[in-house]
């Protein structure tokens, strides 16, 4: 009897899986930290015979190399693609003998990448489950934009094609097992749902019920943003990444913590917003260790400019420092753990800011205080509406086009509150007066705020 385990990177909406038998287990697009994937084989009590990658990844960086090496399993990487290292290229058809009569099956398709390749996993000849990467995901498909823009409309209908051989090919009740898709900027959209099936997708995939004109343009016209780390995440992966290496950073004194804010380093405090609003190092940065830290640091932080850590606890120091690494950034320059009293140093005043709701912001406005707002949601969500007269600049272009930032006290808000939380600690570090509006947007048109809709711009 076959297994499939999943796991889950909630930080950047990824998946991995183990699935094998009694003795014997393939994993299928490995996370950096590898240790999660030995353990859960060991918790199965099966060997690693190997480790599928069913792309060159553009959001983060693969165990996979590593993973081989360690467990001596032989490492599976779609023929087509251009790596740096020794592996078992995989061609279309190509079959891997897992454990018994557990096979896992190549079958070539291209939309994501160029190479991209899902997997097949067959008992006794008989399909159970596929490992769709970043192919056929749930309720959408992978975005066809994250190699080459000239290549962007030819892999968008790939992506199409790539979908119905699936479909065709595979039986209503076969398991559909994606790693993107549950939050990950590699999805075309968000998916409603966890779980899916060949036979689900067939009447809820957009990729399976529109024709490829309609599919292809509404794919393309629907694209978000790319995170600006993506950039380095698919040279790494063809390069061969280092093994992670997450022992514990420097320690950092109040001293050393203010010698780096000086000399222009990104200090990161990881404490949740409310926390940080209330008393933090002055110039340093609000990214919470239990939002998407690994996502929006990686995204907004010049490419290879040192970090320091704050925490309360070491434990989220190593929570944080293992979701960083996922991403190349792999060894903060230094940390420290306490208080902001301990981080400023004895004496030192501490800044603050205040948080509010969309009710106080219609009631500030009322009263006709100074005041601009700014939306720091991004593009895809300010078309749905937004407030009227607010500015509007994406968070992860924040700290780029401060002066842009109309001039008054900057009530700043996003769709929840985390977003605003990290734009307005980058307008506090700046000198600016700030309010964090920490509400959902729904809350905007219950305050009485006016809001224009795209109809009526």
């Amino acid at each position: 009897m076959f297994f499939v385990d999943v796991l889950e990177t909630e930080g950047l909406g990824n998946r991995s899986h183990l699935a094998g038998g009694d003795r014997a287990a393939v994993v299928v697009d490995p996370p950096r930290d590898i240790d999660r994937v030995i353990a859960a084989a060991a918790r199965r009590g099966v060997r690693i015979m190997a480790v599928a990658e069913t792309h060159v990844h553009n959001d983060y960086v693969t165990g996979g190399l590593e993973l081989a090496r360690m467990t001596g399993a032989r490492y599976l990487v779609p023929v087509g693609a251009s790596v740096a290292y020794a592996r078992v290229p995989v061609a279309d058809g190509d079959v891997e003998q897992i454990d018994g009569g557990l096979t896992l099956r190549a079958v070539a398709t291209p939309g994501h990448t160029p190479h991209h390749t899902s997997y097949v996993l067959e008992e006794d000849g008989r399909a159970v489950a596929a490992f769709t990467g970043g192919s056929l995901l749930v309720g959408s498909v992978g975005r066809p934009d994250l190699v080459e823009p000239r290549l962007t409309g030819q892999l968008a209908r790939a992506q199409h094609a790539s979908a119905h051989r699936l479909a065709s090919e595979l039986a209503d009740d076969v398991a559909v097992m994606p790693t993107h898709g549950f939050g990950s900027f590699c999805s075309a959209s968000q998916a409603d749902g966890d779980h899916s099936t060949i036979g689900l997708e067939k009447v809820t995939n957009p990729a399976l019920l529109q024709n490829v004109e309609t599919f292809v343009q509404e794919l393309l016209t629907g694209l978000d943003d790319v995170p600006a780390y993506y950039t380095h995440m698919g040279p790494a992966n063809a390069a061969g990444p280092a093994p992670v290496d997450l022992t514990a950073p420097e320690r950092a004194d109040a001293g050393e913590t203010a010698r780096r804010l000086a000399a222009g380093e990104w200090v990161v405090d990881l404490r949740n917003r409310v926390a940080f609003s209330q008393g933090h190092v002055a110039g340093s940065l609000n990214f919470e260790v239990e939002g998407r830290l690994a996502i929006y640091l990686a995204w907004m932080m010049p490419w290879g400019k040192p970090v320091t850590l704050l925490a309360e606890s070491a434990e989220d120091i190593a929570r944080a420092q293992r979701e960083l690494a996922r991403v190349g950034i792999d060894r903060p320059a230094a940390a420290a753990v306490g208080s902001p009293a301990d981080w400023a140093g004895e004496g030192a005043p501490l800044a603050s800011f205040p948080r509010a709701t969309f009710a106080d912001l219609a009631a500030a406005q009322a009263r006709g205080e100074d005041l601009v707002v700014l939306d720091v949601r991004r593009d895809g969500e300010r078309a749905a509406g937004w407030i009227d007269g607010s500015a509007h600049i994406p968070v992860h272009q924040i700290h780029q086009r401060l002066c842009e930032v109309p001039a008054g006290t900057v009530w700043v808000h996003c769709a929840g509150g985390m977003r605003a939380a990290i734009a307005a600690s980058v307008l506090d570090a700046a000198g600016r007066e700030v309010v964090a509006v920490d509400d959902g947007y729904a809350a905007a048109s219950d305050a009485g705020l006016a809001l224009v809709t795209p109809a009526e711009h």
